[in-house]
């Protein structure tokens, strides 16, 4: 935070007057009140959930400010490793925390002041989804979720009170499709690299997330058996870059994309008819009034998942705002409204609370419609009789094949993917 009043900050001065009243400010209601208004939080985190709806009921509910800031996945990962004093609050990937952890930009987090812990999935805090739960491959969110305490370099395997990320979101991804301009059942992977889709195809330029799709393709097409599609070897990345590299020296890809825009414009021009996608996309093509499916594959679905990491500039009275802002993230208004993009909140009982009846049948249970559903803007994207791509959360989530990830040939990996693009 800078806003400066004379020669003092406004942190310093904030941090005087909570170091005054004791340690934590909540137990101030009337300095917190005082002074809460002049709190600004700085925010940076993808398209995906930095909404300007989000920071206006932030300032409604909450009454201070949070400053958000839209970037890709890459430049987020550069961002959080880089340019500690840039930010408050980071909105990452789990992914990307394995690269931004080892940094030290980021604080551990006090599983006690988060009043929802109890009722966060378990893909968060055990990797399982239920008891019976196989972990996919690739980064599960909860083996880079815990260290061993508020200075934990290390990651550890069991819930030890201090989380690197508090989740928020996350999602099961697979292919989009243009059902009307394909014409018949798209049912695996490996259809992205048919050439009947010549020149209408494409994949994200995001390296992290498209060798994860890419790899998807290749098993489905029986052309690698990877050991950990998430942690590939230099032969599996070498072998999964010169298949796709071929596709594209053929000209199956009509484009590369980086953000969600770009992949909307794709499909809603009807330029490309199956690509990598991201539900909110799906949920802008549709609000169109095109037809977009999210389509259901075979092999499952590469998953991702998205958490709130907190500077570790954060202090004093700034740090007790963000701690209210993860609580009040966890209880249900954001959970709702992101819910109705087709995303999952990482305490959906809280969500349903600001749901209807029906859009939770519809999104949650993989009921069909009983009326229109509308997304978040109020827009219609699906009529009576619908039923959500995919069915209800756990048969999505349940079909999880691996998690977006990060490899320990990453550097190797990126290389192959940045000549595989200019190929």
């Amino acid at each position: 935070m800078t806003i400066t009043t004379g020669k003092l900050s406004r942190r310093s001065i904030l941090k005087g007057a909570a170091t005054a009243v004791g340690a934590s400010t909540l137990g101030a209601p009337m300095i917190w009140a005082q002074n809460i208004k002049d709190v600004t939080l700085r925010q940076f985190g993808t398209g995906v959930s930095n909404l300007n709806e989000v920071a206006d009921k932030v300032k409604e509910d909450l009454g201070f400010t949070l400053e958000m800031t839209a970037l890709d996945s890459d430049s987020v990962t550069q961002r959080a490793a880089t340019q500690p004093g840039s930010f408050d609050i980071a909105d990452i990937e789990y992914w990307i925390c394995k690269k931004v952890w080892p940094t030290g930009n980021l604080q551990a987090m006090d599983t006690g002041k988060i009043k929802n812990y109890d009722k966060i999935v378990g893909i968060f805090r055990n990797g399982k989804l239920t008891p019976e739960s196989e972990i996919a491959q690739g980064t599960a969110p909860h083996t880079v979720g815990f260290v061993e305490g508020p200075g934990g370099t290390e990651f550890v395997d069991y819930e030890s009170g201090w989380m690197t990320l508090i989740p928020t979101i996350y999602n099961a991804d697979t292919l989009g499709i243009r059902p009307d301009l394909i014409g018949r059942p798209i049912n695996t992977w490996a259809e992205l690299l048919n050439p009947e889709f010549k020149g209408k195809a494409s994949i994200l330029d995001i390296s992290s997330i498209g060798i994860m799709d890419a790899a998807m393709v290749c098993e489905a097409m029986g052309e690698i058996a990877y050991g950990d599609k998430g942690n590939m070897t230099r032969e599996e990345i070498d072998k999964t870059m010169a298949i796709f590299t071929e596709a594209k020296k053929a000209g199956q890809f009509r484009a590369f994309w980086k953000s969600f825009d770009e992949s909307v414009n794709l499909m809603a021009s009807g330029e490309v008819v199956i690509q990598s996608m991201w539900s909110p996309a799906i949920t802008a093509v549709k609000s169109k009034g095109i037809p977009c499916v999210y389509q259901p594959l075979k092999e499952g679905y590469r998953s991702w998942g998205g958490g709130i990491g907190l500077s570790k500039n954060l202090t004093g009275l700034e740090l007790e705002a963000a701690y209210e802002y993860i609580n009040w993230y966890l209880d249900g208004w954001v959970g709702g409204f992101l819910m109705r993009q087709g995303y999952y909140s990482a305490v959906p009982e809280t969500s349903k609370n600001y749901m209807t009846a029906d859009e939770w049948g519809f999104w949650f249970e993989g009921k069909p419609a009983e009326g229109d559903i509308t997304n978040p803007f109020g827009q219609v994207m699906e009529k009576a009789g619908a039923v959500r791509d995919g069915g209800s959360f756990y048969d999505r989530m349940g079909a999880v094949a691996c998690w977006n990830a990060v490899m320990d040939e990453n550097q190797y990996m990126v290389r192959k993917w940045n000549e595989f693009i200019a190929a």
